[in-house]
């Protein structure tokens, strides 16, 4: 096999991209809207394509004939109950898939998933301590999100304090913080009252969306965006850290500085999604396999690609949560049963997407 020489590998790495593959880009956009549009109209109370279009039509060129019951009835389900739900679950499928990609790129570790530092088990801790003490679901959000960051805070610090390969360190402080807030987690279930609280937690730790609301939704969305964006215009750093350390370096790029950016926006964006919709397993590891299986390792291309699949999946993953039974599945459960035989299947050529 012919190797490419220093020169011409850097600039594979760093400008090759989207060429030919943006056409994937469009058909996968295409797709996600053509998934939203459909799972709109599915649920307990149908509604045709035709009331759809309708009812945007109407909130874009209004033309009278909304005045009955009917139309007020499909708006509300549509607008205040399901929009808020699915735009909820494509964020916390991009959010998790992409963050993923980019823990996956900066490790260099095909293994590494958004929780390695720590962060879904601090999430998951002050989710549960919100629902033991708290009296709205805003706290709860609120604490979810900061066990989230102290949980990454506590892996950087203990990285800090020994001295030793830095990235080694920090993994290793993500261990140890995953652990301690995991055992915090448990003495929280302990203490919770076991005929209300504990449910209501243990509910919450499987993963769902049906408390999400537009409220939630409005202060969310934006922050995620903003970290979603903030990785995707940092992917040709990526690809340099994707090479290693010292390659990097002679690049010009301020590999701490850029590492550091990379971890508190793949954090903050997981925390956030632990916020809105509880812990939801394996999005985060198995999706962007199938990116990179896809679209190779280059960055420029892969994030764009894994966010927007796993946006897809997770659609399509509340769609069968909310209808394949009388009562809702919780998410975590599904994409625990859908992603383990999933990866055991991908694995064998998991590393052709490393090529």
């Amino acid at each position: 096999m012919k190797q490419l020489r220093p020169f011409a590998r850097t600039r594979k790495y760093l400008f090759e991209g989207w060429g030919n593959r943006s056409f994937l880009l469009l058909a996968l956009g295409f797709l996600l809207l053509l998934c939203l549009a459909v799972s709109l109209t599915l649920g307990k109370y149908p509604i045709s394509l035709r009331e759809l279009w309708f009812v945007v039509q109407q909130g874009v060129f209004p033309t009278g004939g909304t005045h009955d019951d009917g139309y007020d009835l499909v708006r509300n389900v549509l607008f205040d109950i399901r929009a808020p739900r699915l735009i909820a679950a494509a964020l916390i499928g991009a959010a998790l898939s992409i963050s993923g990609a980019a823990f996956q790129s900066m490790f260099v570790n095909p293994l590494v998933a958004p929780g390695i530092l720590g962060v879904l088990p601090g999430a998951s801790f002050g989710a549960a301590l919100g629902l033991l003490i708290g009296n709205s679901w805003f706290e709860v959000q609120l604490l979810s999100f900061t066990g989230g960051i102290l949980a990454v805070g506590l892996a950087m610090s203990l990285a800090k304090m020994y001295n030793g390969d830095k990235l080694m360190m920090l993994i290793l402080g993500g261990i140890i913080s995953g652990s301690l807030f995991t055992s915090l987690l448990s003495i929280v279930k302990y203490t919770a009252d076991p005929t209300d609280q504990l449910p209501a937690i243990v509910y919450w730790l499987m993963g769902g969306l049906s408390l999400v609301d537009t409220e939630t939704v409005a202060g969310t969305a934006l922050p995620i965006l903003i970290g979603i964006g903030c990785i995707l215009g940092m992917s040709r750093y990526l690809n340099a850290l994707s090479m290693g350390d010292e390659e990097a370096k002679t690049l010009g790029i301020n590999v701490k500085v850029i590492r550091l950016c990379l971890i508190v926006f793949a954090t903050v964006i997981s925390a956030l999604t632990v916020a809105m919709g509880g812990l939801i397993g394996w999005v985060g590891l198995v999706i962007p396999h199938i990116g990179r299986m896809l679209v190779g390792p280059n960055n420029c291309i892969l994030l764009p690609t894994t966010a927007l699949v796993g946006a897809i999946y997770l659609v399509l993953v509340d769609d069968i949560s909310r209808l394949l039974l009388d009562v809702e599945i919780p998410l975590g459960i599904i994409t625990s049963l859908v992603g383990i035989p999933f990866f055991s299947i991908i694995m064998k050529n998991a590393k052709q997407g490393w090529k």
